[in-house]
C-alpha cells in the first residue's frame, strides 16, 4: 500500500487567475462557425446544437473574433502565442504573490506548463526578464499533458517543494486554446472546439507553512492503446485539435475503478473525501464524471460555473476551479482533484481544503 508522502505536506498559500481582453459571447461563435466553416449546409446545421448545448455562456480571447475568420500561419499564431501567453503569465504571478504578501525573489523554483505554443527559451525563463525571481530559481517547463496539465503540474510543483524543506514553488498554467482554431480544418472535431475552448493563465503558490490548503498524495494512470483519444496533429498551419467523441463513454466505463484504486494506494476510499474538484472539459464529460463518482446530477456545481463563464481552458480550469472553491464556503476536508488529458491519461491530486 502507498502512502502518504512523509514530511510536512506543502501548503497551498495562494492562486490567482488572468483572462485576456477580447470577450466571446457564446452566440457570436456560433455565428462565426456558421460563417467560416465551407460545408453542407444541412451537415453544419446539425452540429450547431453543440454551441447551446455546451453549458457556455462566453469565452475569453487574446485576439478579437474577426482575426479567427481569416487564414494564420504557424509562425504568426506561435508569434501571438508568446507575446499574449507571457502577458497572462505576467498578470496571474502578480497577482498570486500579492493575494499571499510574497516577492518575487521569494519563490524557489518555477514550473511551467502550457501545450497549446512552444517557446524556446520557455516561457518561464521570459518571465524572468520581467519580474524580479532570483537568477538561481529552479525551472520546469512542462509540455503536452493538455488538460491534465494543471493537475499533473500542481503534483509536480509539490514534489519539488517537498525536495526543499522551506522553499516555496511558483506552479504556472496557460493555454491559448482560441489560437489553435484554424478555419480551413472543417472536421467535426474542430468545430467541437470552437464551441468549448478559450484562453486563460492560473498561477497557484505553493509553500511550507500558512493557513491554505494542504497538498497530498497525487498520481496518474495512463490507459494503453489510447493515445488516440485526445491530443495534437501537427498540421502546416498549426495544431490540428483530436479528441474523440467516446470520452464520456470511456469515463463512466474505466473512471471509477482507476479513482478507487488511487485512493486505496493512500489508504482512503471515495466516502472518505469531502469533494470532488474537476477539470470541466464539457458537460457531458461532467455528467460522465458525476456518474464515475456517484454523484448526484449537478453535483459539480464550481466545475459548472467556471465551463459556463470562461469554457474550457485546457490545463488552466481546474485552478480556475480551485480559486473559486477557495471563496465559496467549500466545506473542509480531503477533495480529490482530477483531470484527463493526452496519454489518455487521468491526473489526480488529493488537497486538504481549511
Amino acid at each position: 500500500m502507498k502512502m502518504e508522502p512523509s514530511g510536512t505536506p506543502p501548503v497551498i498559500e495562494a492562486v490567482a487567475t488572468a483572462l485576456p481582453p477580447h470577450e466571446i459571447r457564446q452566440s457570436d461563435a456560433q455565428a462565426l462557425a456558421r460563417r467560416v466553416f465551407d460545408r453542407d449546409p444541412s451537415e453544419i446545421e446539425r452540429l450547431m446544437p453543440v454551441f447551446a448545448h455546451a453549458g457556455i455562456e462566453r469565452r475569453f480571447s487574446c485576439m478579437p473574433l474577426e482575426w479567427y475568420s481569416r487564414p494564420h500561419g504557424w509562425r504568426e499564431r506561435n508569434d501571438l502565442y508568446e507575446q499574449h501567453a507571457l502577458a497572462l503569465l505576467e498578470r496571474a504571478t502578480v497577482g498570486c504573490l500579492a493575494k499571499a504578501g510574497r516577492r518575487a525573489d521569494e519563490i524557489d523554483a518555477i514550473v511551467c506548463v502550457s501545450t497549446t505554443g512552444i517557446a524556446a527559451p520557455s516561457l518561464d525563463a521570459r518571465l524572468m526578464e520581467r519580474l524580479a525571481f532570483r537568477r538561481d530559481a529552479k525551472r520546469l517547463p512542462v509540455f503536452g499533458l493538455g488538460c491534465a496539465g494543471g493537475v499533473v503540474g500542481l503534483a509536480r510543483a509539490a514534489d519539488l517543494q517537498r525536495a526543499m524543506p522551506g522553499g516555496r514553488v511558483l506552479l504556472l498554467v496557460v493555454e491559448l486554446c482560441a489560437l489553435t482554431f484554424r478555419e480551413a480544418d472543417h472536421s467535426k472535431s474542430n468545430i467541437i472546439a470552437t464551441a468549448l475552448f478559450g484562453d486563460g493563465a492560473a498561477a497557484v503558490l505553493i509553500g511550507p507553512e500558512g493557513e491554505g490548503a494542504r497538498i497530498g498524495a497525487g498520481g496518474e494512470f495512463t490507459w494503453p492503446d489510447s493515445l488516440s483519444v485526445m491530443g495534437w496533429r501537427i498540421e502546416d498551419d498549426g495544431f490540428g485539435v483530436l479528441f474523440s467523441r467516446d470520452i464520456p463513454t470511456l469515463v463512466r466505463r474505466k473512471l471509477r475503478g482507476v479513482t478507487d484504486s488511487f485512493l486505496a494506494d493512500h489508504g482512503l476510499a471515495r466516502r472518505d473525501l469531502a469533494g470532488h474538484i474537476c477539470h470541466p472539459g464539457g458537460v457531458k464529460v461532467l455528467a460522465a464524471l458525476e456518474d464515475a463518482f456517484d454523484l448526484a446530477p449537478g453535483a459539480l456545481t464550481t466545475s459548472r460555473a467556471v465551463l459556463r463563464d470562461v469554457g474550457n481552458l485546457s490545463a488552466a480550469t481546474v485552478l480556475f476551479v480551485l480559486e473559486r472553491m477557495f471563496g465559496d464556503g467549500t466545506p473542509a476536508g480531503r477533495h480529490l482533484v482530477s483531470a484527463l488529458g493526452p496519454g489518455f491519461t487521468a491526473a489526480f491530486q488529493l488537497v486538504d481544503m481549511p
